[in-house]
């Protein structure tokens, strides 16, 4: 089956192709467009592709209301500020838009937002390539048709989701839409080392089998990059950690998201496994030519062999190397008891045409 190619900007996506990394930047702007700016940069220099935000309303994603009467759970309970509080400090002003655009093109990277509001589908649609839908709105209809029929590629997380949310967000965008990556990811967002108990890289297995010739991705909020290269290894194109310049500021992505250092040795680590990974296809590859010689057996003479000479076991030692033309050790059998065509000197290499 031919692979699925989608292009998101300059980039051809598929299950042969390189990873595309995608910065998420998300809230560590800390409310300041220059130090968006400055981040997008960063993660430019640090082999990001795509530099990506998140574009909502506080009022438009939780209710201040709601959250107050279920208080601070999971992540939410070290925040020193309201849950709406800090969705407002962490929302990006729409008429930054233009600028976050203008800047990703500076440096050469895709631009990308989640937009979590329904009015912002369209307020963001001229200035991106593609879409992620963030897992908080698997289950949310609306937006995931809104966005499909964009009819741009639509990157879906999976995280906080049954196979059954998966398979009927997929079903809503392939009627609409077939360019979906769907992205495998734990959203869990502590920092906890334990984390990587969760992470269940393996899904990626689950949806090849589910969803065929679909692009798959991870998105990821666990410390280091060991899953960025499990999933690469299972098959994963797309790669999406948060992105800062200083772990120890304060703000809720912070301290689980990747710096400028740790970005760089991801990619690189990545780049380097993408080329061990190689085609799927067994070969003597071209640097074991010459190993095969030195490291095979290769059938050698005992004592010297006259011309008309039956062949026997006797009369043969297997030993390395392996010159190119020895007959192979598997194959001895077969020659076994043929006549020698020639006189050949003790310690010599036995080929083929020495046989009869």
């Amino acid at each position: 089956m031919k692979s699925k190619i989608i292009k998101i900007g300059k980039s051809k996506i598929s299950t042969n192709s390189k990873t595309y990394f995608i910065a998420d930047i998300a809230a560590n702007h800390d409310g300041s467009l220059t130090r968006a700016k400055k981040l997008i940069r960063l993660c430019a220099l640090a082999g990001a592709n795509a530099a990506k935000f998140q574009h909502f309303k506080a009022e438009t994603i939780v209710l201040d209301e709601g959250f107050k009467k279920i208080g601070k759970i999971t992540h939410q309970s070290k925040w020193k500020k309201s849950v709406f509080e800090v969705y407002k400090d962490a929302s990006i002003n729409l008429n930054w838009t233009r600028e976050l655009k203008k800047q990703c093109r500076k440096f050469n990277i895709d631009f990308l937002t989640a937009p979590y509001d329904l009015n912002y589908v369209d307020d963001v649609d001229s200035y991106i390539p593609a879409y992620k839908i963030g897992s908080g709105d698997i289950t949310w209809k609306e937006i995931i048709k809104k966005i499909a029929k964009k009819n741009k590629p639509v990157l879906l997380a999976t995280g906080a989701s049954s196979l059954k949310d998966v398979v009927k967000a997929v079903n809503l965008i392939n009627k609409i839409n077939p360019k979906v990556i769907l992205m495998q990811c734990n959203t869990n967002y502590t920092n906890s080392k334990e984390n990587l108990k969760f992470i269940n890289l393996n899904v990626l297995n689950t949806y090849k089998k589910k969803f065929k010739n679909l692009i798959l991705g991870l998105s990821d909020h666990t410390q280091g990059h060991e899953t960025v290269l499990g999933a690469i290894a299972l098959g994963a194109r797309v790669v999406e950690k948060h992105f800062t310049d200083d772990n120890e500021r304060e703000g809720p992505d912070h301290k689980f998201s990747m710096n400028p250092k740790t970005w760089r040795d991801m990619v690189n680590a990545s780049r380097n496994l993408e080329n061990a990974l190689g085609d799927g296809i067994k070969r003597i590859e071209k640097n074991e030519l010459k190993s095969c010689i030195v490291q095979r057996r290769g059938i050698w003479t005992k004592k010297d062999l006259f011309k008309g000479e039956k062949l026997t076991y006797d009369k043969i030692k297997i030993l390395r190397p392996c010159p190119n033309g020895s007959i192979s050790p598997f194959e001895i059998d077969k020659y076994i008891g043929k006549k020698l065509s020639k006189n050949i000197k003790t310690n010599q290499v036995l080929k083929k045409e020495c046989l009869i």
